[in-house]
């Protein structure tokens, strides 16, 4: 009797950590695989890397003279980690910091490059030594493109505009000849110039009306002299559900003559849950992840609202909603330094990940680029470091398994989601999006919200040729599972494969997972 007490009781606990699948938790999935919507741009897997704490120093640069292994002071490891990720675009400098950052400041040899202050991020000593050729350099290793904000906030148009010269001039100015002195004579390609960061905010605290005067200066002004590699110009836009600086923006936009142009409009929205930050990164309970994962859905209702405003402009969607701030901001660690905004990564995290990235998926006609805040050591990360030691963040190998959705074309799906509650809180259970590569693979990535049942799912392709689908889950043994330097695979994909039963192919999620395949 007692071993029969002792069996269902384990049984019991095994059922809470995996998940029980009852009939109710059956769900109907259908790919519509003869429809196609618009292509998922790779640019949406963007990243961000500000100097802010330890995302540049110690994260990407150690510096040439380094213990650590590098290649011309970047971190190999990290860079080996991130090409696995095909990173398609990096923002940089910043940030707030890009509002007071001078580019002359990080040319030139770096024993006579000056010392300046970051009051932004923790008042530290910022030393220059990372600046504009370590940070070409930089996306040329990982094989990204640049995207560079310049300084609206305390600079001038002419200062952006020299930088720009400086970068990308290919006829004998000055400025180039100073480029080729400091070590490289083609000019630069530069993708991406954002016109500012949160001029909202940090950024000079305008009105949008007074932002627009300076946005049409910057945009006259700094100019590409790279012919063979075209540059795209992003304006600053709104904090969350403010629409006055997208209204301003597009309005601008629409009324603008020969002489400027732009080919997007920024949007920057953390999942957060209140300021100041207060949500522990770890060691939290089904209260705060189900509140979290609410607050990180609210990003479909604010991409809604600003392309409302964006098509009333511009009905062709000629200028993309870029959500070049976006991802978990939660309590710092704990001994962390002020300032430095390090937190750790945990299963929850890759929820927000994956529920942001098909969000930005189904708005595919809009969202045509978006940067993770942030890269490495900063807010929710792809990298962890200490000294030597690295560690893949679960947001990391989200980003690893929907690598295949990067160009993609969307493919609609039906699917009734069902409900997840938890007190207050009332969410779709399940969240899923499809699409199909170049060569023809339909891929389908799906996140089961759900931490307490697992859920199965019949997927019908209206296909027969399709008998498998094959692919990768990633699941945790609790919702705040971590991965540490001790151990750094508690929280790592599983293979996970399904066959055709019945006309369909079943495939079943655990709790709180997100699940990518192909067939």
């Amino acid at each position: 009797m007692l071993k029969t007490r002792l069996l269902a009781l384990v049984g019991s606990a095994l059922a809470c950590v995996v998940g029980v699948v009852h009939a109710q938790d059956t769900l109907a999935l259908t790919v519509k695989s003869d429809q196609s919507g618009p292509m998922i741009s790779r640019q949406i897997f963007g990243q961000f890397a500000e100097h802010l704490g330890r995302g540049i120093y110690e994260g990407v640069w150690v510096g040439p003279n380094s213990s650590l292994p590098n290649t011309r002071g970047i971190r190999n490891d990290v860079v080996a980690a991130l090409k696995e990720l095909r990173v398609p675009n990096v923002r940089w400098p910043g940030g707030c910091f890009a509002d007071e950052y001078h580019w002359r400041s990080g040319i030139g040899p770096a024993a006579e490059r000056p010392a300046t202050l970051n009051p932004n991020w923790g008042g530290v000593i910022e030393p220059n030594t990372f600046g504009t050729h370590e940070f070409m350099d930089f996306v040329q290793q990982i094989g990204a493109e640049a995207y560079i904000s310049v300084n609206v906030g305390s600079g001038t148009s002419k200062e952006a505009a020299d930088w720009f010269e400086y970068l990308t001039a290919d006829q004998p100015t000055t400025l180039a000849k100073e480029r080729a002195a400091n070590g490289h004579a083609e000019p630069f390609g530069i993708s991406y110039l954002g016109i500012g960061n949160e001029s909202w905010g940090c950024g000079g605290s305008m009105t949008p009306d007074y932002y627009v005067s300076q946005l049409r200066i910057y945009a006259r002004y700094v100019r590409n002299y790279n012919s063979r590699h075209p540059m795209k110009k992003i304006a600053v836009g709104p904090e969350g559900g403010d629409t006055s600086y997208t209204e301003a923006g597009m309005k601008a936009w629409k009324e603008r003559n020969w002489s400027w142009d732009i080919d997007g409009l920024s949007l920057h929205y953390y999942t957060v849950g209140g300021w100041p930050p207060s949500y522990k990164a770890t060691g939290f309970g089904e209260d705060e992840y189900a509140r979290l994962l609410k607050e990180t859905l609210r990003m479909d209702e604010l991409i809604r609202t600003h392309a409302a405003i964006m098509d009333k402009y511009d009905p062709e969607k000629k200028i993309a909603l870029v959500v070049d701030e976006w991802g978990a901001w939660l309590a710092p660690t704990p001994g962390s330094k002020e300032g430095f905004l390090e937190q750790q990564n945990s299963q929850r995290d890759a929820l927000i990940a994956a529920l942001n990235i098909n969000t930005f998926a189904r708005h595919a006609d809009r969202v045509r680029m978006a940067n993770i805040a942030q890269m490495v050591n900063v807010l929710q990360a792809m990298l962890l470091t200490d000294q030597e030691k690295l560690v893949k963040t679960p947001t990391y190998h989200v980003f690893r398994m929907y690598v295949p959705f990067q160009d993609a074309t969307f493919v609609p799906i039906q699917l009734d989601p069902q409900t997840y509650v938890h007190g207050e809180v009332e969410i779709q259970r399940v969240d899923a999006i499809a699409a199909r590569d170049k060569d023809g693979k339909v891929w389908i990535a799906i996140a089961n919200v759900d931490p307490r049942r697992a859920v199965r799912i019949r997927i019908a392709s209206g296909d027969r040729k399709n008998e498998t689908l094959s692919g990768e889950t990633l699941v945790a043994p609790q919702i705040d599972s971590i991965n540490t330097f001790e151990a750094p695979n508690t929280v790592a994909p599983k293979p996970v494969t399904a066959k055709r039963t019945g006309g369909a192919m079943t495939l079943e999620l655990a709790p709180a997972s997100v699940t990518v395949v192909s067939f």
